[in-house]
């Protein structure tokens, strides 16, 4: 197989890394919590992945495949996390808003205190799955954080990602059941 060209996002990218991400979490547990309504899903995760990009295309974090086929979040190092609040309160209504900090919050409080790299969204539209490219992606991020001699974090709510990221070197460092069962996972500093 190919190794698929990897690129980073530009802002011209963010249609098209905003659409693969809402189809590739149609079904994602965390996703199916924050907007659990069918009618309102594609405009509030839109919204969500839409915040996301904005703030982190600038630092040079997000690598794709197919200019947003395929994508990979991740956010450097970073002294102390932002808050979604305000960037979100305008695009979400209060009770979606506040389901989104308080997994925000749960989150925040099981990583480590320590630097580390942390892969915020990892996804593949649909059309592209079976293709190895989230796994291309992921890697571009891990060997980031391996140069910088840190560890790399994720989350996910989604049981069967467990024993994928295990197969992809990651191991699970915590987990929380509240507000949904999450799994902190980690591979270490190399």
């Amino acid at each position: 197989m190919t190794a698929p060209e990897i690129t980073v996002a530009t802002p011209a990218d963010r249609d098209a890394v905003v659409g693969a991400l809402v189809a590739a979490f149609a079904t994602d547990p965390v996703l199916r919590y924050l907007f659990p309504a069918e009618e309102t899903y594609p405009q509030y995760a839109a919204a969500f992945f839409g915040y996301l990009f904005d703030k982190r295309v600038h630092r040079e974090t997000i690598w794709t495949v197919g200019r947003g086929a395929s994508v990979a979040i991740w956010e450097p190092p970073a002294a102390s996390p932002e808050s979604r609040e305000d960037a979100l309160a305008a695009h979400l209504p209060a009770d979606v808003l506040a389901r989104v900090v308080a997994y925000d919050e749960a989150v925040h409080a099981a990583l480590p205190d320590a630097p580390f790299w942390y892969l915020g969204v990892l996804g593949t539209h649909p059309d592209n799955a079976g293709r190895r490219w989230g796994r291309a992606v992921m890697g571009v991020g891990l060997r980031r954080a391996a140069a910088d001699g840190l560890p790399a974090i994720l989350e996910t709510s989604n049981p069967v990602n467990v024993e994928l990221y295990r197969r992809a070197g990651w191991e699970v460092a915590d987990s929380f059941s509240e507000p949904l069962p999450t799994w902190i996972m980690q591979q270490p500093a190399r």
